[in-house]
């Protein structure tokens, strides 16, 4: 085998000076690699006296001259019947130093850095500790639109020269490079993905609504609010003489777990934001657990807050939608009590209970599950049946096979109805002999979906 950018030959201990220098050269270039002793540059194998004493001595100079520390494997290994030794390391705390020079490897040999250069490396280490949103954005090809950061500066109040002015000045453009913090807010066309789904039953199993959305974070978090408010009971209070629309879950407190969710996601991981609208629950789901130092228990408790992505939480707080103290959980635990966070699979829930509706919770013979699953099957069945034209209900039961319009029959209707899948062809009379149901356009092209 050859020398090549991570690996290293010396045909004996005499050159062990110069093998740590190739040690930190390939550690910052490529973070892996091996460095063997006993075999000549041509990699063919000179052999060497290899004991206990001498493996030491290859762990020991390791330690003393290598910084950071690094922990490599020191082996015997006998090629054509002649001892070798081979030093198998890793490291990814650059930049590596050997008797305190840092080095880069270029094809086989090892080159100095200068102070430039090992500033460079720690400037972009520390970037990238700082998280996934203060990385550069690798496609030459990105372009961020002008129109979005236009109106972006003007909602957070900045002064307005051009965009890639604003860009720097929000600490979007450095070194160059554009930061991915900018391609979730401004990429054009829009990179991220939010996926609603409502389901008939308390499981995923009967799905009677599903939307994806693409966009910018700010119109994700706008259609996820609105999506909920879609497909949850809408009460009334008067102020006054005012009605005021009060919705079954506090419209803040559900604002607050999606702008969270958006907000503080591992970005690295290519699943979506999701919204999930169950008859007894809404849950806002975002890829990413909690930060190291912080559980659920400390999450109901903690006075302070970590931040997962730190350059979109500014964004956010530049324009009002989160604060820099970190009360996003206080308030969702102040507006809505009952909430529960949870942890399944590297996705952290936040769910909000909803009330049963009445017919639900009363007691027969079937549990409020078992019903909710058997309207949940018979609302797909309903939704075939009407895709060949206006059915009465009493058409529909029959069709069904059931003998009388049951309660699940009836939730079925219902559900249907709200979730704007089918419509009366007598609106105006609504209990006539005369009334059928026919599919909307949502129903029919979930119809042709599914």
């Amino acid at each position: 085998m050859p020398e090549s950018e991570t690996i290293e030959f010396k045909k004996s201990l005499a050159e062990l000076s110069e093998g740590l220098n190739s040690v930190a050269a390939i550690l910052n270039k490529h973070g892996s690699g091996e460095l063997w002793f006993g075999i000549k540059n041509d990699g063919k194998p000179a052999g060497m006296d290899v004991s206990e004493t001498t493996l030491r001595k290859v762990s020991q100079a390791i330690a003393a001259h290598i910084e950071p520390k690094i922990y490599p494997d020191v082996s015997t290994v006998a090629i054509d019947g002649k001892s070798c030794i081979r030093v198998a390391f890793s490291g990814s705390e650059k930049p590596y130093y050997a008797h305190g020079r840092a080095y880069m490897r270029v094809a086989d040999e090892d080159r100095q850095l200068s102070a430039k250069e090992i500033e460079s490396i720690i400037l972009r280490k520390n970037r990238s500790h700082r998280g996934w949103d203060s990385e550069p954005i690798t496609n030459p090809a990105f372009k961020p639109d002008a129109a979005k950061i236009r109106a972006y500066a003007r909602k957070a109040g900045l002064p307005w020269v051009n965009a890639q002015s604003a860009l720097e000045s929000l600490g979007l453009y450095t070194d160059g490079h554009y930061l991915n913090a900018t391609s979730v807010f401004f990429a054009k066309p829009p990179v991220l993905t939010l996926r609603c789904a409502v389901f008939a039953t308390q499981s995923t199993a009967t799905i009677i609504d599903q939307h994806d959305f693409s966009g910018d974070i700010l119109t994700l978090i706008e259609e996820a609010e609105k999506y909920i408010l879609k497909n949850i009971r809408i009460g009334m209070r008067l102020n006054g003489l005012v009605r005021v629309n009060v919705p079954e879950i506090d419209r803040d407190a559900f604002r607050e777990a999606i702008i969270n969710a958006f907000c503080h996601r591992d970005y690295r991981d290519p699943d979506e934001v999701r919204i999930a609208v169950f008859p007894d629950r809404v849950e806002v789901r975002n890829p990413g657990t909690l930060m190291e130092g912080v559980t659920l228990r400390t999450l109901r408790t903690a006075k302070v807050s970590r931040r997962r992505n730190p350059l979109i939480a500014d964004l956010l707080r530049r324009i009002q939608f989160i604060e820099a103290w970190g009360r996003g959980i206080p308030l969702i635990l102040e507006k809505a009590p009952n909430v529960l966070f949870s942890q399944v699979a590297g996705i952290f829930i936040t769910e909000f209970p909803r009330a049963l509706p009445p017919k639900e919770t009363e007691s027969g013979a079937q549990s409020g599950a078992q019903s909710g699953a058997q309207s949940g099957a018979q609302s797909v069945q309903i939704l075939k049946l009407l895709e060949t034209g206006p059915f009465s209900a009493n058409e529909l039961a029959n069709r069904l096979g059931l003998e009388s319009k049951t309660g699940a029959f009836k939730r079925s209707i219902k559900e249907l109805i709200d979730g704007d899948l089918i419509e009366y062809t007598l609106p105006e009379k609504p209990n006539s002999r005369l009334q059928k149901y026919s599919l909307t356009e949502k129903g029919r092209r979930m119809t042709y979906e599914g």
